[in-house]
């Protein structure tokens, strides 16, 4: 497992397949960090969808997408489950963050985040606009979630940096 990314290292550069709510249907395309918008990129990857700490983490950032657009970030989810997993989740929650789908788990094991048994840890990375890592927490048991104010507060400190 390659070991994860330290503060100011430049991210891996990684093309996903993902899709996102948008009036009711779920659109699908391709995420490349290199085609992610100049601005901060919350990177969510948690184990797997509709599980009970997962879903309550993915609604908590769903339903603060105003906070992080108020701080001009973008969220993405990835874990290792498909689209169609990805889009029933979705539809199930009204989640409105682009979900990806990493199923080989190669992008979880760029930023060292795999883990026996669970296949991905609950992991969040903030990449700056320059594509360097600002911030992350990984969680050792995957059981809580960093909270979207402390996700907001972040990202505040990026701005101000």
């Amino acid at each position: 497992m390659a070991a994860s990314p330290a503060q100011g290292d430049a991210v891996p550069e990684f093309t996903l397949p993902g899709g996102v709510l948008v009036d009711g249907r779920f659109e699908r395309s391709e995420y490349a960090l290199r085609g992610a918008p100049g601005r901060p990129l919350v990177l969510a990857f948690y184990p797997g969808d509709d599980t009970a700490v997962c879903t309550k983490q993915l609604c908590s950032y769903s339903s603060g997408l105003d906070v992080f657009a108020a701080a001009d970030a973008e969220v993405w989810g990835i874990s290792s489950q498909d689209l169609d997993s990805h889009e029933a989740f979705a539809r199930k929650h009204g989640l409105k963050m682009p979900l990806l789908a990493d199923p080989d788990r190669k992008v979880a094991r760029m930023f060292g985040i795999t883990a026996p048994g669970i296949g991905v840890r609950r992991a969040v990375f903030i990449v700056a606009p320059d594509g360097t890592l600002r911030w992350k927490h990984v969680a050792l048991l995957g059981a809580t979630f960093r909270s979207t104010e402390t996700i907001a507060r972040e990202l505040e400190a990026l701005k101000s940096s």
